[in-house]
């Protein structure tokens, strides 16, 4: 019995040092395959630049991405990839089986533009011009998508390159519609998912993506883990009362008085109704419809607006509050108020385990020092459709050139919309070393 366990005592120890051997080889391994994507990111970095100025140049709306989709599917055709194409519209999913066995990591970007009219004055600017909403505007790439877009195929790229080296799959997700889609359409995110790009082929255990942010500077990562972008519904209010002549009020019910309450009584849902230390949240008033003539006091007004909030419970206390605070107030005056509230986007929550563990592989990728927690922001994001099946992770990359002030640099959705395009580097690194850095098991608990 002694002998058996002085076996076992040595044999132990001997069994966990080669264990331990066997994992820092992968990891080291790992490393080498870092080290060699980012090499390669660097060297791309001028077709990844022509790439972005050619949907720049080429934007195309919600639903619409034809063109953009058709460049995106050849170019996966091309690396090798099982590629699906006209999910949900025009999204394009490529499929990167690695040579060894791992995860199916998913990574993914939006490809759509927007009714802006362009007036940055670059050789690659915008000239395209469409009908929208029966307008007739300018399209632009006034968000970064051109961008994103560029940066997955360059990622595409450079990971199936080092195919044969690649514990799992990786699921390229080219989403259309981000910004929503047109009236009377389904879109984006959400429809992918229905259409089964989580639940068909290779599922996905988790998912990364990135956004530029041209207010912050180049080179950065900005992360935050729990909430970090809002949810986004659209309320309407329609208060009807009874139309009369303007002279003699006192014969109708005005409802363009009792909409002006009603917006009035908004404005304490946040301030007044709601624990604001616990979420921020945002109710605003987009838009008042009503009347025909100025002596005429309408029978009808619409209200619309917008509701932000980080988290499920706070949105919906507030879509009750929203509710109750406008037929009270119609009620109280004797018109009638229908209120409806269309939930557009959840919450993007970043998962605060996956966040914690991937924070090291930021810092190692881009520098500790370019690595900042971000505090939550009331713009919102569909990518917090998938963060609703699977852990996601979503950050944002610096893309205002360095040394300019942030409040100088134009907003995302303007006219004026400008990124540094050397921030698709540090894009293109951070999404190689999310992949890696997971399939190795990096940071695992």
């Amino acid at each position: 019995m002694k002998n058996k366990l002085t076996r076992l005592r040595y044999t132990l120890p001997i069994c966990l040092v080669l264990s331990f051997m066997a994992t820092g080889t992968s990891l080291a391994q790992n490393d080498k395959l870092t080290a060699r994507a980012h090499a390669l990111a660097d060297k791309m970095e001028p077709k990844v630049i022509e790439w972005r100025r050619d949907f720049h140049q080429n934007p195309e709306l919600a639903n619409r991405e034809k063109r953009t989709a058709d460049k995106v599917a050849q170019h996966l055709k091309l690396l090798g990839m099982e590629v699906q194409t006209g999910i949900a519209h025009t999204g394009v999913v490529g499929i990167l089986k690695g040579g060894k066995p791992g995860p199916v990591v998913a990574l993914r970007a939006d490809m759509d533009a927007l009714p802006v009219t362009e007036r940055v004055e670059v050789p690659f600017a915008s000239k395209v011009r469409t009908t929208f909403n029966g307008q007739e505007v300018g399209i632009m790439h006034a968000c970064g998508h051109d961008a994103h877009t560029a940066m997955l195929m360059a990622t595409a790229e450079i990971l199936a390159g080092m195919k044969n080296d690649l514990a799992g799959t990786v699921k390229f997700i080219f989403q259309p519609s981000e910004e929503g889609a047109p009236a009377g359409e389904e879109g984006g995110a959400s429809l992918m998912i229905k259409e089964g790009v989580l639940d068909e082929g290779p599922k996905p255990e988790v998912i990364f993506g990135l956004h530029l942010n041209s207010q912050a500077e180049v080179g950065q990562v900005l992360y935050r883990p729990g909430g970090i972008m809002a949810s986004a519904d659209v309320f309407r209010i329609k208060v009807k009362g009874k139309q009369v002549h303007g002279a003699n009020p006192w014969d109708g019910i005005d409802p363009i008085v009792v909409s002006a309450q009603i917006v009035t009584g908004l404005q304490t849902i946040v301030s007044r109704q709601v624990q604001l230390t616990e979420d921020p949240a945002v109710v605003s008033v987009g838009m008042i419809q009503g009347g025909v003539r100025n002596n005429i006091i309408p029978e009808e007004v619409l209200i619309e607006g917008t509701i932000r909030a980080f988290s499920p419970e706070m949105q919906t206390q507030i879509h009750e509050k929203i509710k109750r605070t406008a037929t009270k107030i119609a009620e109280s005056a004797g018109a009638t108020a229908e209120v409806s509230i269309q939930r557009m986007a959840p919450v993007t929550f970043n998962d605060p385990a996956l966040t914690d563990r991937m924070l090291p592989t930021l810092q190692t990728a881009i520098g500790r020092d370019k690595v900042v927690q971000m505090k939550p922001v009331t713009i919102a994001e569909d990518f917090a459709f998938y963060q609703q099946k699977i852990p996601g992770l979503f950050l944002f990359i610096g893309g205002m050139p360095k040394g300019q002030d942030p409040k100088t640099a134009p907003a995302h959705h303007t006219p004026d919309f400008f990124i540094d395009e050397s921030s698709m580097k540090t894009g293109i690194k951070t999404l190689t070393s999310l992949t890696l850095d997971y399939m190795a098991g990096k940071g695992k608990k």
